[in-house]
């Protein structure tokens, strides 16, 4: 575990993320951390919550900077889960170079309570025990990790999600990007399984399925630099503003904009500035 968690004392969080860092190669022998992690974690804390992380990677990967802040209980690895994007005119591929540990329950600090917990696994690391967290939590849930299988090369495939069933009913809200399930028809049937769905279309924004119903939420214009971590972004203020308003109207309008200052940064800079973070408040109630 990581040296910042004391364990004797209660400590009560509003967010706690579960999921893999990662390492992700950009050429040159350099990497960014990355993860669904690191960018709905930063983004929680930018919006003023007290978060923690449950994560597995190398004692050498240094976090302090990234997750300053942040509560952190890391299960030591022989490596870190390490991602690399490859372009070619065929378009992208993307490989898997290591993992880390997988997550279990007991990882999680037992003095630690918290309001929401987000899954948020990146390479099939979170098993389903980690839902059994209490019937009074907020479980949201992005599951692009559950999607992704790799050949022995590495190369990362979209497969299918794996007892889809057992997330879907225990979820308070599900936020998956529309490159992760191409088949309406099975996004119709993830929506009928679940109590509330978000879709994310990177600039035109979401699609929120829920009661039965279906409603588009455009996204504010931006000058697009770089779109890694918008989804686990527009997904951590998403579910911060579900659980204290219950409205996922507005948590998606709240979400669009704070994802969109994302989009005009690199890597985990995008996540909101505080200033950013007030900015978009301000405008859910009409005052810019």
């Amino acid at each position: 575990m990581d040296e910042r968690i004391e364990m004797n004392l209660p400590v009560d969080l509003d967010y706690l993320v579960i999921g893999h860092v990662t390492r992700d190669l950009v050429g040159a022998g350099e990497f960014r951390i990355g993860g669904t992690v690191s960018y709905a974690a930063r983004t929680a804390r930018a919006l003023g919550y007290r978060v923690g992380v449950v994560t597995s990677a190398s004692p050498e990967l240094d976090l302090d900077q990234v997750l300053d802040g942040i509560l952190i209980a890391r299960s030591p690895a022989s490596a870190t889960t390490t991602f690399e994007n490859i372009y070619t005119a065929q378009g992208r591929t993307q490989v898997l170079h290591s993992t880390a540990g997988s997550l279990r329950v007991e990882m999680i600090p037992a003095n630690w309570h918290t309001r929401i917990v987000h899954l948020g696994p990146v390479a099939q690391e979170c098993p389903r025990e980690l839902l059994a967290l209490g019937p009074d939590v907020f479980v949201g849930v992005t599951p692009q990790g559950w999607m992704r299988c790799w050949d022995e090369r590495g190369r990362v495939t979209l497969c299918p999600w794996p007892d889809p069933e057992t997330v879907l009913d225990r979820a308070d809200a599900v936020v998956l990007s529309e490159t992760d399930v191409a088949d309406q028809s099975l996004l119709d049937q993830y929506a009928g399984q679940t109590r509330l769905l978000v879709v994310t279309r990177g600039p035109a924004g979401c699609s929120v399925y829920t009661g039965g119903l279906v409603r588009d939420f455009p996204a504010p214009p931006a000058q697009e630099v770089d779109p890694t971590g918008a989804g686990d972004i527009f997904a951590a203020a998403f579910f911060l503003w579900m659980e204290r308003h219950r409205d996922p109207w507005g948590a998606a309008r709240f979400a669009n904009c704070v994802a969109s200052h994302s989009v005009t940064r690199v890597g985990v800079s995008g996540t909101p500035t505080p200033e950013e973070a007030a900015r978009c408040r301000r405008a859910m109630h009409g005052d810019r």
